[in-house]
């Protein structure tokens, strides 16, 4: 569950900073990503018999990391542009789509480490109990799937 509960969070996020709105056969809206997030938290946080407690908690991390996501979607629209330039150019500027794309990584990674502090945040949320039976349905998952 709380594998999900970061998957939803951080694949919401990637939906919208790299595939953007209505790009790559998504069409999804920032609302029906942040929808789609919340219901599949909601389920984990139902599975684990989260008290409202929690709930508000990690209803809290999920709103400030779908934020992130979004102003990292926003951040990349000039980006993409400037791409589309340099690539319609006779002469693109290898330095600066370089440079580009050392912005665009460390944007990431900025973000992954929120997206970990996140999860670290989630584990001080829940109870023993509870993060035993998100480690037995993350073992499942990695027999499942490995």
């Amino acid at each position: 569950m709380w594998k999900r509960i970061l998957f939803g969070l951080a694949g919401a996020a990637g939906l919208l900073v790299l595939a953007g709105f209505g790009r790559c056969g998504h069409s999804q809206t920032p609302a029906e990503v942040a929808a789609y997030v919340t219901e599949r938290v909601d389920d984990a946080l139902d599975e684990l018999n989260a008290t409202d407690a929690q709930k508000t908690q990690v209803h809290a991390l999920k709103d400030r990391l779908l934020a992130k996501g979004l102003e990292l979607h926003t951040e990349g629209e000039p980006i993409r542009a400037e791409v589309l330039s340099q690539w319609q150019s006779a002469t693109p500027d290898r330095s600066r789509l370089h440079a580009l794309v050392d912005e665009r990584i460390e944007a990431m990674r900025a973000f992954a480490h929120e997206a970990v502090d996140a999860g670290i945040e989630l584990h001080d949320i829940l109870t023993p109990e509870q993060r035993a039976k998100v480690a037995k349905k993350i073992e499942r998952m990695h027999r499942l799937h490995p």
